[in-house]
């Protein structure tokens, strides 16, 4: 599949460039599904059998499969090149990004106000920890380095690496697919305001707007750097969305003030106290009627140890340190706590909007689909899933 991104605010690259993009993106694609698939063959072949040839059981949960995986050799090939694979995502794109900063300024002043969208910076806002201090996903510098656009720019072509071909044309596949799934199983919402948290470069808050042309779409982050690139990003392909620097635990709008609050791979980033801090936040915006909605890593309790350990391989060595801790929680547990009500509750597996016909996608949305090994895997077959619930009153 083309990493080439199809908006104007794309970094152009060489072809030396794009060759070396290529490479490592087949590197990732080939790490995913053939090595993940002798990784588990081996777990299944060896590993499994002779742990419970020591124990008189098999693997009871991740942990015990992940000590026993440790000394497997291909587990540790595995793990080797997947962590030199993802640093080599970010050499391929920051040195073209960094001389193209200049350029996409330029882009960015020209296409600004040409949508109708807005960009509210705080520089009084203090970056969480979680953000300040942790270079996540192995990014040199972070996603808050410093106000330039340049951190957008680096996470919008290094994603498109990482990703293969398989989040869309504009890396917007699960922001298409949650909105559509609203669309197509919840006709009788009509969202006027949407809000999406955590939203970066707004990838996957454009798509709301595409879906809900009459909604008003705000994107937030605390991050002045992916704001101003994501802005940027937006008025170019003219889809009109507001974007602000703010702390998703710390919502600045009034109570009853949304339809629609979504998040999309958020949660995982971030300590449990600031996830319940954020669905007590967004239980107070949403209007009674309205709906919030998590794209996310499907929990651990709904998968076999073996795929448990499999996805929860970021938060040992992707520099994903909240990951695992989201993924042992119960999601109806954490929205329960926000102030939604049990019996609100709702949780779904869809498949990728972009790549089937519309009709396809919206007959899929009424069947029910289990969680499975390709749940939320960025491997052939991936699927998505998603929580969250109604806000009855």
């Amino acid at each position: 599949m083309s990493l080439e991104l199809r908006h104007p605010l794309k970094v152009s690259t060489a072809r030396d460039t794009a060759a070396r993009q290529a490479f490592v993106s087949a590197l990732r694609g080939y790490i995913l599904n053939d090595m993940a698939s002798s990784m588990r063959g081996a777990y299944e072949s060896e590993v499994a059998p002779e742990f419970t040839r020591q124990h008189g059981r098999p693997p009871q949960d991740q942990d015990e499969v992940h000590g026993a995986m440790l000394s497997n050799t291909c587990f540790k090939f595995y793990s080797s090149i997947r962590y030199n694979a993802q640093e080599m995502v970010w050499r391929s794109v920051i040195p073209t990004a960094e001389r193209s900063l200049s350029e996409i300024n330029k882009k960015i002043e020209a296409h600004v106000g040409s949508a109708g969208g807005t960009l509210s910076l705080d520089p009084a806002l203090e970056l969480p920890r979680n953000m300040a201090r942790i270079d996540v996903h192995l990014m040199p510098g972070g996603y808050a380095p410093d106000d330039t656009p340049l951190a957008g720019a680096i996470y919008d072509q290094g994603l498109a690496v990482f990703a293969a071909g398989m989040m869309g044309h504009n890396l917007d596949d699960i922001g298409l697919s949650m909105s559509n799934y609203v669309k197509y199983r919840f006709a009788d919402l009509q969202p006027k305001r949407i809000l999406d948290c955590g939203a970066t470069i707004g990838h996957n808050a454009l798509p709301w707007a595409l879906t809900f042309p009459q909604a008003e779409v705000h994107a937030i982050d605390v991050s002045a750097a992916v704001l101003r690139y994501g802005h940027g990003r937006a008025e170019s392909l003219s889809i009109p969305v507001h974007f602000h620097q703010m702390d998703a635990t710390q919502l600045r709008f009034p109570a009853d003030s949304f339809d629609v609050v979504f998040s999309s791979m958020f949660l995982h980033e971030l300590p449990l106290k600031d996830i319940r801090r954020f669905f007590a936040e967004a239980h107070r915006v949403l209007r009674p009627g309205g709906l919030l909605l998590n794209m996310e890593l499907p929990p651990n309790r709904e998968l076999p140890p073996y795929d448990q350990f499999y996805l929860d391989w970021d938060c040992y060595y992707n520099l994903e340190p909240f990951y695992r801790g989201f993924r042992d929680q119960n999601p109806q547990d954490l929205v329960v706590a926000g102030g939604f009500r049990a019996q609100d509750y709702l949780q779904f597996v869809v498949p990728q909007f972009s790549y089937m016909p519309e009709s396809e996608f919206a007959a899929a949305v009424g069947g029910a689909r289990a969680v499975n090994e390709n749940t939320g895997r960025l491997s052939s077959g991936v699927q998505w899933f998603g929580f969250g619930a109604w806000k009855r009153s």
